[in-house]
């Protein structure tokens, strides 16, 4: 064997000693869970009884969230509440990221920070508070607003774009932070260059900053998307799934399915079906934004 093939061998060689602690980290704790939550998907079970009491269903838990209404509409509602998240948050971010990079401010720091302090308060904490701003009779939202009535929580209507709301208020910061610090990869000579080429501001953004933050946008897109899908907390503490259920989205729908009626294999087949959602839902986004780009 030659001198560049032992090298090349060796260096493959470490590469796996390297590699292996975290490839048995994410084996032990992402594909045996992903494993394991199929074959309970296969079979009729209840939580609070042993694995041996499991019985063979096969496909039959799928079947049944195709026949059933209460799966579609948490699809729905996750759907709904996925689109006005993606929607609203991808570009708010960005102009708010601008904002904060470009202009000579003084205090802009602590602006940053204070934007993304929202994001690592914890969640549940969040949620008590957002719970008495939304209070029908005493919250501050309710009573700013007072003279247009609004009901928030309280309304089919209202209640998923309330939690949207919340979701935007949590967020938006930490995705903002990750466009400066994709403004900050943008070399200034080619904000010098258009300058001199007569380009103002609105063009510097349209054919500079804009296409050099692609990737940057790309990413956030793809995380408030799986944010968005994964959301749980504030609809467990705010609204329980109501009013008639015009918040039940799938994590809630899973986690009642499981520990509320203890049908562990529906409640499988629910969180494996969100698993392939969210696959789908990814792979189908970057395939939109690489023939754009093409």
């Amino acid at each position: 064997m030659s001198v560049a093939g032992r090298a090349g061998r060796g260096r493959g060689a470490a590469a796996v000693a390297f590699l292996s602690p975290a490839m048995l980290v994410i084996g032990l704790f992402t594909v045996v869970p992903i494993g394991l939550t199929f074959w309970i998907s296969l079979h009729d079970w209840s939580m609070y009884t042993a694995l041996g009491d499991m019985a063979w269903r096969g496909l039959d838990n799928y079947a049944g969230l195709l026949a059933d209404p209460s799966f579609y509409n948490a699809l729905a509602n996750t759907a709904i509440y996925v689109a006005l998240v993606v929607v609203v948050t991808v570009p708010l971010s960005i102009a708010l990221g601008m904002l904060l990079y470009f202009p000579r401010v003084a205090g802009k720091g602590l602006v940053r920070a204070a934007l993304f302090s929202t994001y690592v308060i914890p969640t549940v904490a969040i949620s008590i508070v957002w719970g008495g701003l939304y209070a029908p009779e005493y919250g501050p939202l309710s009573q700013l607003f007072a003279a247009w009535h609004p009901t928030w929580l309280s309304a089919p209507d209202t209640a998923l774009v309330s939690l949207v709301i919340f979701h935007l208020w949590q967020m938006t910061g930490y995705y903002t932070v990750l466009v400066i610090a994709g403004l900050t990869q943008i070399p200034g000579d080619l904000y010098e260059a258009a300058r001199i080429d007569g380009a103002g501001l609105w063009r510097q953004t349209l054919h500079v900053t804009l296409p050099l933050l692609r990737r940057t946008t790309i990413f956030i897109g793809l995380v408030a998307i799986i944010n968005a899908i994964q959301v749980f907390d504030p609809v467990y503490i705010l609204t329980q799934g109501g009013p008639a259920e015009s918040t039940t989205v799938l994590s809630f729908a899973i986690q009642r399915a499981a520990f509320q009626h203890g049908l562990a294999g529906q409640a499988s087949a629910m969180a494996f079906s969100l698993l392939l959602l969210l696959v789908a839902l990814g792979g189908a986004f970057l395939a939109v934004v690489r023939r754009r780009s093409a």
